[in-house]
């Protein structure tokens, strides 16, 4: 039998069941006579079931796999934002995605809808209309209170498993990279991570996603050409949200999930914010970044105190990580957070390739370092060449009489 690309050798087939359990589509059955079947309007070409087949009674035509995707794809509508939250209020990052969401629904004629996960959130739903969204689906439930992978993941898997988006954004904050590759994986599909850039290619109809690469020396331009739904992450602080408008309208519609799927392993005892006094750097417009040449935790201070005179936030290489002077959570780099400030210092840091991967799209950077052949300095706009514990000061104390001045 041939569905959709997907070939059953009844013959061979001995309705072991072992193709339906891997299955997440329920797109495949075992017929009364103990034979496999294809459901042809849920199967998404994923073959996973051709991967488990003990006895290779499932083959998948190569010829017919671009027409049969394509017609599959056709199925799949409308571009959805998975809306991330931050002490009960909606994370910046959603609306950037939803300002950047809108274009790519408008580019395809589709609607733009909102994933909102949560206890008590249904109140959140106007302003994620107000930022541009057609649909808000909700799932408003107490299991859903604190973040957790399993239940969230499973949660929109469903629900891209019922309503069937074409794509779906999320953030590359700790929540969306922990989060969306396991909805990827449920689903069946691809994600590319850390995006800069989206566009729909107006020939295909495909997303175009754009993400550094080799370190930040390139870019390189990805296609989902087969699985649905083409799914994303993107930096924050990359895309632009539009202006809040109270006038838009939107439908909000509450979903209703099976207990189930709520049901997590890890369970959190509690929970302490860490304490400081600068900025997040996931959503500063200004960092300063620390790295070995600031030679122990305490000099940490001076950046800091730079830090605040900016509204910015702090952040650390990993070797000042690794050395214990600030916690992961200010790490930068291809191993710690991506950021993308509008102005970024790095004090005594060398500028090694895994750093510069997670602060090289800043706007403005801007290198203090002793070592005039630091690499840092083939990255920087702005370059000093001297000692970060007597420059940093003096920039702190010019800055503050600046600012003084200007009141």
């Amino acid at each position: 039998m041939a569905t959709q690309g997907i070939t059953i050798d009844h013959e061979r087939c001995t309705g072991c069941g072992l193709c339906v359990e891997s299955c997440l589509f329920d797109a495949i059955a075992c017929a009364p006579e103990r034979k496999a079947v294809v459901h042809a309007d849920r199967c998404t070409l994923c073959g996973a079931c051709v991967k488990i087949c003990p006895v290779s009674a499932i083959a998948q035509s190569e010829k017919n796999v671009a027409a049969d995707a394509a017609a599959q794809a056709s199925k799949w509508r409308d571009v959805w934002v998975f809306a991330e939250l931050e002490n009960r209020h909606v994370h910046s990052v959603t609306f950037e995605l939803l300002g950047e969401g809108r274009k790519l629904a408008d580019a395809l004629g589709e609607r733009l809808g909102v994933v909102l996960l949560g206890s008590g959130v249904q109140s959140l739903a106007d302003a994620l209309v107000a930022g541009g969204a057609d649909v808000v689906h909700v799932v408003d439930r107490p299991e859903l209170a604190v973040v957790q992978d399993e239940p969230y993941a499973a949660v929109l898997a469903e629900l891209i498993k019922r309503h069937r988006p074409s794509i779906v954004l999320g953030g590359a904050t700790s929540a969306g990279r922990s989060i969306l590759p396991r909805v990827a994986i449920l689903a069946g599909t691809g994600l590319t991570a850390d995006c800069t850039a989206l566009a729909i290619d107006p020939a295909t109809r495909l997303l175009r996603q754009t993400r550094p690469t080799f370190g930040g020396r390139l870019c390189a331009t990805i296609e989902c050409r087969t699985a649905r739904p083409q799914m994303a992450t993107v930096r924050p602080k990359v895309m632009k949200a539009l202006p809040a408008s109270a006038t838009r309208n939107g439908d909000v519609r509450l979903e209703e999930i099976a207990a189930g799927l709520l049901a997590s392993r890890v369970m959190q005892i509690s929970f302490t914010p860490e304490k400081s006094a600068t900025v997040d750097i996931t959503s500063a417009d200004v960092i300063v970044a620390g790295g070995r040449g600031m030679q122990r935790a305490a000099n940490f201070r001076l950046l800091e105190e730079l830090a605040r005179v900016l509204g910015g936030g702090i952040g650390a290489s990993r070797a000042a990580v690794d050395a214990g002077w600030m916690p992961y959570a200010r790490q930068i780099g291809q191993t710690g957070r991506t950021v993308c400030p509008k102005l970024y210092i790095a004090c005594g840091i060398s500028g090694q390739v895994q750093h510069l991967a997670g602060m090289s799209e800043a706007n403005i950077i801007v290198a203090i370092n002793k070592d005039p052949e630091a690499p840092i300095f083939r990255t920087a706009h702005y370059g000093i060449v001297g000692d970060v514990q007597v420059i940093v000061p003096l920039l702190t104390t010019a800055l503050k009489k600046a600012a003084m001045g200007a009141v």
